[in-house]
């Protein structure tokens, strides 16, 4: 059984169609999908939100399918792009049913490098879906179960069972997978403490979720709101409030520069984080020329010798120096084959002297300042994760300035390949990312600043920023924003150090970011009861540090609470500790959770194969 119907179930269920021929000749095979959302897009992409909400990738860089990038054990099974699948669509070549007439015209109209709707996605991955169930061989088949799992029961020898919500009886099978996308949760003290005052005063209080499925009509028109979170929870939040409530954009015709035309249905949005800006511009050039050879020192061999250690490595002091070397790596490398004028060294020359430099030494920066003169030309980690650390501003109107200039440089330098040592940077992130699957969990702050850097919105989003911030509706609050309730007014107020002794009141509040990925207050009752069961020989799951399920890193077993890899329990996605960047990626970059669904798929065939070779066993696939 695979619990989750979404991406990940649907890449799992890809990647056992393509093994199943190597691997299972048992007969007759069930595999159950369970999930309350159709098949395919899952909850987050679901056909059924507003049109208004962008991918946060390029058309070209999103795939679910295999290519020869990807290092797994299964067969490459190669399938169109979201980009190369809407082109077919307007070729001919493929007749997709179902759409309504905006999706049709988005398809028809859709370019490499446009940004496609979450709809649009939701009919690709509902596709997508579609053609791994119809590459299951014979005797293989797919049965729906569109219910809401509540709890899985059974011994670590026996067969599973799990019960759905409204259904008296449960399903049972072989083995069972979670593939349980992004959960909701319930809030943490901070947050129980400001759901009651805003309860106690009349306030609104939105705490951490899904920003699609918000009750927005609590925020009124021309209203002050605070808003704590710059990442792409904000960006949906801007869209919904803004264009979602009728407001317009015009754009110059000769500048390109937007203006926003309110709608007066609006409230005044006050933004503030710890960083105090939106998460960076998505890259708006393709890649030309040679790639940097990565991994280089932040490789497999690294991370074996980081596991050969006793105890659990500390990421500040053992990884994030083979981190940042890496990433001057990946930067350094494209600055010298492409933009050779702006270095003082050759390459070789360089390349040599970096690698004999320790990560972070005085070594390594006199080598850097003394072969790249130009300080806009370097790679600073620091400056790049907090542009605002120690900048200070006289009052609010001048922070608006600071961040409007740090948008619109940030938006040229992401669009101008003149930089494209940063595009480098990001693939030098990626492949980063594809290592630290082996160390399990690590922490949050190596998630947030990728999310940061290599995951953040598209440019468009961020000019319509600018116009919002221009026109009045969106106003910045700075870094390390803080939020206190007001027990003598009855408000919420926030302040920061950007602003030295200024703060904003508002009566609404809202926590503008997903709740963190934690077992621990999981709001998903299938996930609360396992982590909550010892059940049979002490089964459930073990939770990490950072409250995340813990699970092998060669296919994702569950470890149980005796410390064992469960044999007939599998877990993949953002809730577990070896969570990969998404369940889709950009093509020709070794998608990490390509390699996991894999190597899940062929043990789950694997267990089953052997099973159907016993006597009395079954040939049933619980997911």
């Amino acid at each position: 059984m695979i619990v989750g119907a979404g991406p990940r179930g649907t890449g799992l269920l890809e990647r056992i169609a393509a093994n199943a021929a190597e691997l299972y000749d048992g007969g007759r095979l069930d595999i159950h999908l369970v999930d309350p959302f159709p098949p395919g897009g899952g909850r987050v992409w679901r056909h059924e939100q507003s049109p208004l909400l962008w991918m946060n990738s390029m058309a070209e860089d999103v795939t679910m399918f295999t290519d020869a990038s990807v290092e797994s054990e299964g067969p490459i099974r190669p399938g169109p792009s979201l980009a190369e699948w809407s082109a077919r669509i307007r070729s001919g070549e493929l007749a997709i049913t179902g759409f309504d007439g905006q999706l049709d015209a988005e398809a028809r109209d859709l370019t490499s490098q446009s940004f496609a709707s979450r709809r649009l996605q939701s009919a690709y991955m509902r596709w997508v879906y579609e053609q791994a169930t119809a590459a299951l061989p014979p005797g293989i088949a797919v049965h729906l179960h569109p219910h809401r799992a509540v709890r899985v029961t059974g011994s670590r020898e026996g067969r599973q069972s799990v019960w759905l919500e409204g259904r008296a009886e449960p399903v049972t099978g072989d083995l069972v997978v979670l593939a349980l996308g992004h959960l909701d949760a319930e809030p943490d003290a901070e947050q129980r403490g400001l759901a009651a005052f805003a309860a106690e005063h009349g306030l609104v209080h939105l705490p951490p979720e899904f920003t699609a499925d918000s009750d927005l009509s609590v925020l009124a028109p021309g209203e002050p709101v605070i808003v704590r979170g710059f990442g792409l929870a904000f960006v949906d939040l801007m869209v919904l409030l803004t264009e979602g409530r009728g407001g317009r954009y015009e754009e110059d015709g000769a500048s390109g520069e937007l203006t926003y035309h309110p709608s007066g249905q609006e409230p005044v949005l006050h933004i503030g984080s710890r960083r105090g800006v939106p998460y960076r511009s998505k890259i708006g050039y393709a890649w030309s020329g040679e790639r940097p050879p990565l991994p280089r020192y932040f490789g497999p061999a690294q991370v074996d010798e980081l596991l050969a250690r006793p105890g659990r490595p500390d990421f500040r002091r053992e990884i994030w120096p083979l981190i940042a070397k890496e990433l001057g790596f990946a930067h350094y490398h494209e600055l010298f084959s492409a933009h050779p004028e702006r270095t003082t060294l050759t390459w070789p020359e360089f390349d040599a002297r970096y690698a004999a430099a320790d990560p972070g030494s005085a070594e390594l920066h006199a080598l850097v300042a003394a072969a790249v003169p130009d300080p806009a030309d370097r790679l600073d980690l620091a400056a790049l994760d907090q542009p605002l650390a120690g900048v200070r501003f006289g009052d609010f109107d001048l922070l608006q300035e600071g961040l409007r200039h740090h948008i619109t440089a940030d938006l040229a330098r992401r669009h101008d390949p003149a930089y494209s040592p940063d595009l480098a940077v990001f693939l030098g992130l990626l492949s980063v990312y594809g290592q630290m699957l082996r160390l399990g969990d690590i922490g949050e702050w190596w998630h947030g600043f990728f999310s940061y850097v290599a995951s953040g919105p598209p440019g468009p989003r961020l000019r319509q920023l600018l116009a919002l911030s221009k026109a009045g509706v969106v106003r910045f609050l700075g870094a390390d924003t803080s939020v206190a309730a007001d027990p003598v007014l009855g408000v919420f107020r926030a302040s920061s150090p950007s602003v030295p002794g200024a703060s904003v009141e508002a009566q609404a509040l809202v926590e503008a970011r997903l709740p963190g990925p934690t077992v621990d207050r999981t709001r998903d009752p299938l996930l609360r009861s396992l982590h909550e069961q010892y059940g049979e020989d002490g089964a459930g799951v073990t939770s990490t540090q950072a409250g995340l399920v813990a699970v092998t890193a060669e296919d994702g077993r569950v470890i149980d609470r005796s410390g064992r890899p469960h044999p007939r329990r599998f877990a993949l996605g953002p809730h577990t500790d070896a969570r990969s960047a998404g369940a889709f990626t950009r093509p020709g970059t070794n998608g990490p959770a390509f390699r996991q669904n894999d190597a899940t798929a062929r043990a789950l065939l694997t267990f089953l194969r052997a099973a159907s070779s016993c006597t009395g066993c079954t040939g049933a696939l619980s997911a």
